[in-house]
């Protein structure tokens, strides 16, 4: 999952994908640093240009939902401006405040300032990820630097500062209550992370880093949907589409002509890959894919290359050895090299599993196996091994009713309700439900899910939010929260069928979800989602388990046509199956991670001598000697998670999250009940509702009782013994 919750709360934790600034505890000089403050450019901004924009008005929606149909591009940014305008007369006010600094007049003052502003931005970075145009990305280039631009004036106001500084100094006398002192921790912290007690001088600098890095990332972005959506395999011979399902061939012809066309859309790719019988073409579907935005206008190495130079010259001007030891401070892990400790412990068995299934591959295909066969004859040694086909899953797997089967699993461990209800959306495609407590009737929040991918969407799959809950002075206000994913478009009159992985993403991403609705935290900048990936991973991942369960399946998985509950053979097939082709997906999960950590663990020095993005990784894979038939998940061209997203120094934490859900739901199997109420209390109370309430460390033992270990992860690979629970 890539997050695209552009604004967590107030002016304080106004975070920017990708433009977070370091910190350091050195003494400031305030006479100095004000100077950065009187260099913001004046923004002006008349009744005339505001007449008529939905931004400022109320919205009288049901739930507090956006008046889609009628927002328009040239909506945006007047109502950026007016926002920033509002901020700064509220930051000023802060400042300028003649009382002493108290948790009421600067903590929670700066919680709540920024309000119309964030509004603003959060629909714009929704919809520039769902269907976005020409228009819209030239906005993001201007309006994600302004944002960079006000995000540094509020971090580096040496009086807003000692105003925080002064509250936090006398909290032990403040008579404060567990979430007012935790928002009084997390925003002297985000304000000493992001630079606030450094030097003038540095601050300036940095401030012109993190501009740079805005600019770049954005442009990163564009160019990997702009030539994902250039790419096209197309094939104008029907004898060649051998091996493809009826509707995956309706799903990629070409409307009025005797042509089909194959994109990079990773569903697309995976189904053409294990389907497709000619090998010549899935050769260069696999070359497209690996190369993509790698040359020509659209070229992502030399940005990659260029902000790895400006994250690290960052960190060593905040006193870091570099951008993932900055990053990791505050992780799970806390160092890069206890990270790539933990992979290289998961790495081993996978490299030596995905030899087995290499040779197992070659001995039925009989020839050399090559980076474009993987996918292909990886489902022959499965349907020979364990007599199964994905394919035979497909028509168990409808998305309706998975979807409901993921809201019954919802329902049974955290006591809700969860109906489709009628409400605008940004595209018609777009469906809403009511999340309410099943007990009391209270409504928890609005859910609503984007399925289908489109030109004008980036890929993968995400959970973002539109509204941030809250409750302050008494204003209770629920969140509203989104899961995309791109699923092929089936042909008109046909039904959504999914991939056994694909109904796995979907759990997945109703667990980032679930993180975002259940929340019960007063405050914007640690309600829901909360914490770094290797822990914001944990309640999405923990979710995946239950899908495959049989007493689950029992409850959703019915033929679209028959009915028919699916049957109890192919279930044990499929679970037998489950840790099939665990050696490569380990490795190329694993190959990114590395990759994605090596380009954020060098120094200024070090960056600055890297010429070719390419040469680079490929040095990386060569020092853990991945194999060359086994593609990185995601080269450095296309890894939008670390170079366009928030996840920089952090695409490891997906695994290491993994420790976290196979403990977490091994204390359901040990029970002997996947739907233990006790067990599912403390995951609700701990997890699901808690946010940032704690550490993350401290959240995770309070739900499990202690640590996890390294073990169950192992096993779920198939690289250990099965537990007694599982058989």
């Amino acid at each position: 999952m890539k997050m695209t919750d552009a604004l967590k709360g107030g002016a304080a934790a106004l975070v920017l994908v990708a433009t977070a600034a370091c910190g350091a505890p050195d003494a400031a000089k305030p006479e100095t640093e004000m100077a950065s403050q009187a260099a913001l450019p004046e923004i002006t901004i008349t009744d005339a240009e505001l007449e008529g924009n939905p931004f400022r008005a109320e919205w009288t929606g049901p739930y507090g939902a956006p008046p889609f149909s009628q927002i328009s591009d040239e909506h945006f940014m007047p109502a950026v401006k007016k926002g920033i305008v509002e901020m700064r007369a509220e930051i000023d006010a802060i400042i300028s405040n003649k009382e002493k600094p108290t948790f009421e007049n600067t903590i929670l003052a700066l919680e709540l300032s920024g309000n119309s502003l964030t509004r603003v931005i959060r629909v714009f970075s929704n919809i520039t990820n769902t269907d976005t145009n020409d228009t819209l990305r030239a906005l993001e280039g201007e309006i994600y630097p302004m944002l960079t631009r006000e995000q540094d004036a509020v971090t580096f106001n040496p009086a807003l500062y000692a105003r925080v500084k002064a509250v936090y100094d006398q909290r032990d006398r403040l008579g404060l209550d567990e979430q007012e002192a935790r928002l009084l921790e997390l925003t002297h912290r985000n304000f000493v992370r992001s630079g606030a007690a450094l030097p003038a001088d540095v601050q300036a600098e940095i401030a012109s880093l993190n501009a740079e890095i805005s600019s770049l990332t954005t442009q990163y972005g564009q160019n990997l949907q702009n030539a994902n959506n250039a790419y096209k395999l197309e094939i104008t011979d029907p004898a060649r589409l051998g091996g493809l399902t009826e509707d995956f061939k309706n799903a990629i012809k070409v409307e009025g002509q005797q042509k089909w066309a194959v994109g990079l859309s990773r569903s697309f790719f995976e189904g053409f890959m294990s389907s497709a019988e000619d090998r010549e073409l899935r050769s260069q579907l696999f070359d497209g894919y690996r190369t993509v935005a790698s040359s020509g206008e659209y070229d992502n190495g030399p940005l990659a290359i260029k902000l790895a130079q400006l994250r690290a010259k960052r960190a060593e001007l905040m006193g870091y050895p570099s951008h993932a030891h900055y990053v990791l401070e505050q992780r799970m892990a806390h160092t890069p090299e206890a990270a790539i400790e933990f992979l290289q412990k998961v790495l081993e068995p996978g490299l030596a599993r995905a030899e087995e299934e290499r040779a197992d591959m070659e001995q039925i295909a009989g020839h050399e196996i090559l980076g474009h066969d993987w996918w292909f004859y990886s489902e022959k040694v499965r349907a020979d091994r364990y007599a199964f086909d994905e394919n035979q899953l497909r028509p168990y797997f409808q998305l309706d009713a998975t979807f409901d089967g993921a809201f019954e699993v919802a329902s049974r461990l955290f006591n809700i309700s969860i109906e489709e209800v009628d409400v605008e959306g940004w595209n018609p495609v777009a469906r809403s439900y009511d999340v309410k407590d099943a007990k009391t009737g209270e409504h928890l929040g609005l859910f609503m899910v984007d399925m289908y991918a489109r030109d004008s969407k980036r890929g993968g799959a995400w959970m973002s939010t539109y509204q941030a809950s809250s409750d302050i002075n008494g204003e209770r206000i629920r969140p509203i929260i989104t899961n995309n994913m791109n699923l092929v478009t089936p042909a008109e009159g046909r039904p959504t069928l999914l991939s056994p992985t694909e109904v796995e993403t979907l759990f997945h991403e109703f667990g980032h979800g679930l993180h975002g609705l259940l929340t019960q935290i007063r405050y914007p900048s640690f309600s829901g989602v909360y914490g770094g990936p290797d822990y914001v991973e944990f309640p999405s991942q923990v979710m995946e388990h239950w899908w495959s369960q049989p007493q689950v399946l029992a409850m959703y998985a019915r033929h679209y046509e028959t009915g028919e509950v699916i049957p109890q053979q192919l279930v044990d097939r499929m679970n037998k199956a489950s840790t099939f082709n665990q050696g490569f997906k380990t490795t190329e999960f694993i190959a990114a991670s590395l990759i994605d950590l090596h380009w954020h663990m060098l120094s200024s020095e070090e960056a600055a001598k890297i010429t070719s993005a390419r040469d680079f990784e490929l040095e990386v894979l060569r020092k853990y000697n991945i194999p060359e038939i086994i593609e990185p998940r995601y080269r450095s061209t296309y890894f939008s998670h670390i170079f366009a997203g928030g996840y920089s120094a952090g695409y490891y934490s997906y695994l290491w999250a993994e420790i976290l859900d196979a403990d977490g739901f091994d204390a359901f199997l040990q029970s002997g009940d996947i739907f233990n109420p006790e067990i599912a209390a403390k995951l609700k109370k701990w997890v699901f509702e808690s946010g940032g309430l704690r550490e993350t460390d401290e959240l995770y033992r309070n739900f499990r009782g202690s640590d996890p270990g390294i073990e169950p992860l192992l096993r779920n690979r198939g690289f250990g013994e099965p537990s007694p629970a599982e058989g």
